[in-house]
């Protein structure tokens, strides 16, 4: 199996675009507004059995984690690769030295040039005039000089190309500027400051480079807060702010306290409270975990408690990752089938919930109620605790076969855990929560045990191991691809192929790689060292002499290829819509989203039977299309 398919079958496509967009379940799959373009209905699919989405809007394209993560951040293959093996726990083999060293040369540029704009910034705020609003704002915050000092909070102002003429003028290169994110490129060129009249929050890594910037708006422009864009260096999923300064007090208090806030974290420092860090307004990811495990294996989520913040706990899912199999939000849902759910034992790994005061904030308590916070902290909800009491609120206790049902959604929780005495005693919490008595919960979690060994051992009796060819063969697309590699008087009939057409990521990335080079070595070049080993294979592919010695094979063969490929891929495409279509009917889908798919659907009907003509064929043989 290949490190792409690894990947690929380590996560799930559900649970990552989520994080992008807000899925609907609908029928067997999901739907959204598409997070590529605007509109008013959902025209984005995401098929958890297939693995892949797609848009049958105005983007009209899908795919899978790879595609999704390259059109949404802006990534090359090599970039979404790194991103996801890191996610998926993958290891990937070093990049050779010349691309390893290009590769730390690029972002020691891009740290020189953040560095630079932070003392840019620093300097406008402490010394100007311009940056005097931003000073008083400071003042009303209560911000001592040290703290801005440490933290090196900065103003930019309100022209339009401040930054950009000062760094020229320090012999950085416009496409530099670019690439760190600081400017934004015109539509009919040249470029101008991304940041103005703004509050400015270095953003650091744990080691203090500057990845790229917060900045807050000192007026009425929204969004208020804005950060870098992503970049070579800068992903917001990774970052905490303040990591920097709190590596130290994390480990020295075995503890980290994470909030939302870049206000949050430096009124806590400037309180004594250092083991604070900000995830930026966003849910923690798996990534940012990865960073604080290193420091300590207690953490403390701290959350607002208005609709907000209950929305960012239900949104936490990869914070608990380390303890569940599936997101809080579905833990919570009464919709979710709770078989599949798994409890990793906790003791490696302590996550806690502080549910802060209504209209109280971190930054209030820290400053003006350190006996309150104190005793916040002191009384944070272990996570599973958090999960059974938020459960339960949602049961009327008058109602038998509420509590019945509420019982059995949690079952799958308890069942996992391997510490008897934990299991004990959550087990007994949850009877007491339902006020029901403890030995009912133990007669079915003993019976759901009994039923989940039974399945276990029906499956292990019956089922066969995957072997990596089911993972990673795709033969007519990789007898196309070795075609066009071999053959180079195809590449005019071969450009009339779409990248739709291959399924695979690797497939489709190295034909557009094939699309853009017309020479071997550019095409080397041009791809991810990952895939190298991938395209020698099809290089040494062997055809048989009757074909590698008539060039009217070679074009007949391929012909064939594009025509199977398209086929392969139109046949996907409509039995996608005709899914969809059957689960908004019984729904009651919204007019337009019926009408819409059935149209496209018969648009696609109309090119299968266009493919069939030229195939010579109606219905292809069921033996062929098996093979593929």
């Amino acid at each position: 199996m290949s490190v792409v398919d690894d990947v690929k079958q380590r996560l799930d496509i559900v649970q990552l675009v989520s994080e992008y967009a807000s899925l609907q379940k609908s029928g067997r799959n999901f739907k959204a507004l598409c997070p590529f373009h605007a509109e008013e209905h959902a025209s984005f699919f995401v098929f958890p059995e297939r693995q892949s989405w797609h848009c049958f809007g105005a983007c009209g394209t899908g795919g899978d984690v790879f595609s999704f993560i390259m059109k949404k951040e802006g990534f090359d293959f090599g970039q979404a690769l790194r991103l996801l093996a890191e996610r998926a726990g993958v290891t990937l083999g070093a990049p050779s030295g010349a691309k390893k060293g290009a590769e730390a040369e690029e972002r020691g540029s891009l740290f020189g040039i953040n560095e630079a704009a932070a003392e840019y910034y620093h300097h406008l705020l402490l010394n100007t005039s311009t940056g005097e609003m931003a000073r008083d704002y400071i003042t009303r915050r209560g911000l001592s000089p040290q703290t801005i000092t440490n933290f090196q909070l900065g103003y930019s102002p309100v022209g339009w190309e401040a930054l950009r003429q000062y760094l020229l003028s320090k012999g950085y290169e416009e496409t530099e500027l670019l690439a760190a994110g600081l400017l934004v490129e015109r539509e009919g060129g040249g470029s101008y400051d991304r940041f103005r009249n703004r509050l400015m929050f270095p953003i650091r890594d744990i080691q203090g480079n500057v990845l790229g910037f917060g900045a807050r708006a000192l007026d009425e422009s929204l969004p208020k807060y804005i950060n870098s864009p992503q970049t070579s260096i800068f992903d917001k999923s990774t970052s905490l702010y303040g990591i920097d300064r709190a590596k130290a007090p994390i480990r020295q208090s075995d503890l980290a306290i994470i909030t939302e806030g870049y206000m949050d974290v430096l009124t806590a420092h400037q309180h004594g409270w250092e083991n604070v860090v900000a995830s930026m307004g966003t849910s923690m990811t798996d990534r940012q975990l990865a960073v604080i495990k290193k420091l300590t294996r207690h953490l403390i989520l701290a959350l607002d408690a208005d609709a907000a913040g209950e929305e960012a706990i239900l949104r936490s899912g990869e914070m608990v990752d380390s303890m569940l199999s599936v997101p809080l939000q579905e833990y919570l849902s009464t919709k979710y089938d709770y078989a599949s759910m798994k409890y990793d034992d906790a003791r490696n790994f302590e996550v806690a919930v502080l549910v802060l005061p209504p209209g109280k904030d971190v930054d209030e308590l820290t400053r003006d109620d350190v006996s309150h916070w104190q005793k916040l902290i002191a009384n944070a909800k272990p996570m599973i605790d958090f999960i059974l009491a938020t459960a339960v609120a949602r049961v009327d206790l008058e109602s038998a076969t509420d509590k019945s049902s509420a019982v059995e959604r949690l079952l799958p929780l308890l069942s996992q855990m391997k510490d008897p005495m934990r299991q004990g005693h959550y087990v007994q919490r949850l009877a007491q929560l339902l006020k029901v008595d403890e030995r009912d919960v133990r007669d079915a979690l003993a019976k759901f045990r009994a039923v989940e060994r039974r399945r276990a051992s029906k499956s292990f009796r019956t089922s066969a191991p995957p072997t990596a060819a089911s993972f990673s063969s795709s033969p007519v697309e990789e007898y196309c691809l070795a075609l066009l590699l071999q053959f180079p008087e195809l590449r005019p009939e071969g450009m009339r192929a779409l990248p739709d057409y291959f399924e695979r990521s690797q497939n489709r990335e190295l034909f557009l790689k094939w699309q853009q080079n017309d020479d071997l070595e550019l095409l080397r070049n041009s791809l991810d060292d990952s895939l190298h080993e991938y395209l020698d294979s099809l290089l040494a592919k062997v055809f048989p002499p009757s074909l590698r010695e008539s060039e009217v094979a070679h074009q007949q063969t391929l012909n064939d290829c594009i025509m199977r490929l398209q086929e392969k891929w139109l046949r996907s495409l409509e039995a996608k819509k005709e899914e969809l279509l059957a689960t908004e009917a019984e729904t009651g889908g919204v007019t337009a989203e019926l009408t819409k798919l059935d149209e496209q659907g018969i648009e696609v009907s109309k090119r299968l039977r266009e493919v069939f003509i030229k195939m010579g064929h109606r219905r292809q043989p069921a033996a062929r299309r098996s093979e593929q």
